[in-house]
Parts: structure tokens; sequence; C-alpha cells
């Protein structure tokens, strides 16, 4: 279905499934005999990777809570600023809270969702494929949600900002998207923790634990 909003179209659409890119892309290699290894991992050069070009999570007011910039097309920090008013006040008024909202403005992808006071969005080129956008957006405000247990919101969000950040590298490196599935981010993130590869307070790091516990129980009576 497909709604207007002021000079945008809001697509939307129910987002669910994840996509395993590289898998996928090597199991093609596979089937068409293309050589080696190596000379497959070489054809899937940084161009042929879908991209994001910045991940923002801002709170009900359209400030910061964690931002991530991939991309040169915003080169200075107030250019930053401008683009996350001009996001946050385009969506704000739209019902992205039951299932996440596509926009399509000043010519780029904008998948966003809303969750308590805290607005998830996740900025691609017009090029990019619009469900995969979708995917890196449900899997960073899944592996948040399940890294905070359940209590999403700014204030917890700020006390453990370490764990945000930490989410949005396993999901995104150089732009480049990684992975998007919220128990394999959020089970990262929490071994991470433990192998003191980042500065997590002993709490954070505690909790980081109980959620994997919890997670790997769940999987193991599924």
């Amino acid at each position: 279905m497909v709604a207007w909003f002021g000079d945008m179209r809001i697509i939307k659409r129910t987002i669910s499934g994840e996509l395993s890119l590289l898998p996928l892309f090597l199991n093609n290699v596979k089937k068409e005999g293309t050589g080696d290894l190596e000379e497959a991992m070489g054809e899937f050069s940084k161009e042929s990777c879908p991209s994001v070009k910045n991940i923002l999570l801002l709170d009900s007011e359209g400030k910061r809570v964690a931002v991530k910039y991939f991309s040169d097309d915003w080169s200075s920090n107030a250019s930053k600023l401008a683009f996350e008013k001009s996001v946050f006040t385009k969506t704000l008024k739209t019902n992205a809270r039951s299932e996440a909202e596509i926009t399509l403005f000043d010519g780029y992808i904008v998948v966003y969702k809303f969750v308590q006071d805290l607005h998830f969005f996740v900025t691609a080129g017009d090029d990019e494929n619009e469900l995969i956008i979708a995917n890196v957006l449900q899997g960073f405000s899944d592996s948040v949600g399940l890294l905070l247990r359940g209590d999403v919101e700014k204030r917890t969000a700020l006390e453990n900002l370490d764990l945000i950040l930490l989410c949005i590298d396993e999901i995104v490196d150089g732009g480049i998207i990684l992975e998007t599935d919220a128990n394999t981010i959020a089970g990262k993130v929490a071994t991470n923790a433990v192998d003191g590869s980042a500065p997590f307070s002993e709490q954070t790091i505690s909790q980081a634990l109980a959620t994997a516990r919890e997670h790997l129980a769940r999987s193991l009576l599924k």
C-alpha cells in the first residue's frame, strides 16, 4: 500500500524474514562453477554489496541518542544534524509503531520505526533494495530490544549506549551490511563484552550475558 504524506511517498510493508547475503552469493558461485573461493570473493566487491549511508537512533524530540554515518554525502556535522532534523520532522506524524515504514525523499531510501520514545532510522541510496534495508532496520531495533531486555526507551538506551554502538558495528562495516539477524547481533555483542574488547561496565556485561543465556536456552528448547 502506498500513502502520501506531504511531499513524501510512504511505502508501507510488512517486514519479515532475514537475509543472508554472502551465503546466497557463494551458493550461486558454486552452482555456476565460478573459480575458487578467493576468486569468488574478489568478485564480491564493495560495489556489489548492499550498503547503507547511515544508521540513526533519535529521541522523541529528534535529538541524537546514537548515530553513525558511512558516507561523505554529509561532509560536516551541521549537514548531518540538518538531515536528522529533516528526517525526524517529515516522519514524525506517520504511524510507524506497528511496523516499519519506508519513505523516499531527497534521493534516499529511509526505513524507520518508532519504539516507545525512540525513533530508529536506516538510510540508503535510492538504488538499494528496500527489503534489504528494511531487514537492517529490523535487525537493529530488535537487537537493541534484546540487549535492553525489552526496556527500549531513551533513558535505558543512554545508560547502555556502548551496547547500541556495538550493535551498529556488528550490523554494518564501512557502510557494507554484514548481519541482520537480531539474535546473532546480540550474541556477538555479548561475546565482545565477555572478551573485554569494548569498555563495558560490569552491569552492562552482566546484562549482555543474561540476554545471551536466555536466547541460547530458548533456541535449545525449540
